[in-house]
């Protein structure tokens, strides 16, 4: 297969990093030699923090190239925009519907209608408020589960083997939440028929 290369992106205490393991674990174990480099930027809770997950036959690189990412994972709506420079024409973006304030800005200062301009460019854009949901499970630490699970719709691995490497990767009092919150993630695609078999069609054709 080609290779696919994978944006997260957020801000610090968002789960970025383990969230990009997780991914990286289920590419490795479903087979495929599999390329990850994490930039944490600031590292306190808010600071900037990017992850290029790339898999495939054979990967050389663990840096994408800029115009090269078939999907952006946001858990942050400015953090979108920050590096939508990697991502491909008709690209996917996974928008979480949350604005987290850079240290000093102020709310005038942020982007109105982030969703809108990624359209706009011609970006197909999935956007869900992944905290509210990760709230109605009982935890909002759990959104990056929700997110998980939507692009887990994107990719060929089997649910199966998503499940077995959260399970092993988060905290043990957690592991149900977090699948429960997976799977909800999974179900918002499912039950969206034109928006599942867009996405299918652009990620057919990617290259």
């Amino acid at each position: 297969m080609s290779t696919t290369n994978i944006i997260l992106s957020g801000t610090g205490g968002q789960g970025i990093i383990l969230s990009s393991r997780i991914i990286a674990q289920v590419a490795f174990q479903s087979g495929y030699d599999v390329k990850e480099s994490e930039i944490h930027g600031m590292a306190q809770r808010g600071g900037s923090v990017i992850s290029h997950i790339r898999f495939g036959d054979k990967v050389f690189s663990p840096q994408i190239p800029s115009g090269k990412a078939h999907i952006i994972v946001a858990l942050e709506e400015l953090e979108a925009l920050r590096y939508l420079r990697f991502l491909k024409k008709n690209g996917i973006v996974i928008l979480n519907k949350k604005k987290i304030l850079p240290a000093m800005a102020e709310e005038k200062d942020y982007p109105q209608d982030v969703e809108s301009l990624l359209n706009q460019k011609g970006f197909v854009v999935i956007p869900v408020q992944a905290d509210k949901i990760a709230k109605q499970l009982g935890n909002a630490k759990v959104e990056n589960s929700v997110i998980l699970g939507i692009l887990s719709t994107l990719l060929s691995f089997k649910e199966e083997t998503w499940h077995d490497v959260i399970s092993k990767a988060v905290p043990p009092n957690t592991i149900d939440l977090n699948i429960k919150a997976f799977n909800e993630g999974r179900r918002l695609i499912k039950e969206n028929a034109i928006l599942e078999q867009r996405i299918r069609n652009i990620a057919e054709a990617k290259t």
